[in-house]
């Protein structure tokens, strides 16, 4: 997650995040399209504990997903969430999911970084209050909480339970393994 929303981070500007008519809820959102976007593409790391099929999910949709919530911010009095939800959810990134219930996954999942809770102070992501949305301020103020995040992710934030860590380390095992078995040379 970490390294993820750094790189994200890494490519906006100060003019970019002010950029809004409500720039403190465009900040707020911002922010918590970019934890989604990382939250979903970290979650194949678990096999099909997070995934049933492996979806590519990439930059232009979390661009595709700003644009969206620019246009609706800038030119609605009142935040149609409903509507961000269906053309976040269904249209740039469930355009790429094709199993029923990975995009069932994929809207609860949304759910839980988009909706009116999330432009409070402190609103936790997680239970544990790990992972929250940062105080609204500078660029560097938010850059500064994810260089803050754990470097290893408890798989609470991806709605996991921590047993799944055991299996994604089985995963990983098998794949060391499997490479050493392949580079050793044959009698």
């Amino acid at each position: 997650m970490r390294a993820n929303l750094k790189r994200t981070w890494a490519n906006l500007s100060q003019e970019a995040i002010d950029d809004s008519t409500k720039p403190e809820i465009w900040r707020k959102l911002l922010f918590s399209f970019s934890f989604f976007h990382a939250n979903i593409q970290e979650r194949r790391k678990f096999g099909p504990l997070g995934w049933n099929i492996s979806y590519q999910f990439n930059d232009s949709d979390l661009e595709t997903s700003f644009t969206m919530l620019k246009l609706f911010l800038d030119q609605t009095d009142e935040i149609p969430w409903d509507a961000l939800l269906f053309v976040t959810g269904h249209i740039n990134y469930g355009g790429r999911v094709t199993d029923d219930q990975d995009r069932r996954c994929l809207m609860t999942v949304l759910e839980k970084f988009c909706q009116n809770a999330c432009l409070t102070e402190g609103y936790k992501y997680t239970p544990s209050g790990i992972y929250y949305g940062p105080a609204d301020g500078k660029i560097e103020s938010y850059r500064d909480y994810v260089d803050n995040l754990p470097i290893t992710d408890s798989p609470e934030i991806f709605g996991l339970h921590e047993n799944a860590n055991i299996n994604y380390n089985i995963i990983e095992s098998d794949r060391v393994i499997e490479t050493i078995l392949s580079i050793q040379p044959r009698l």
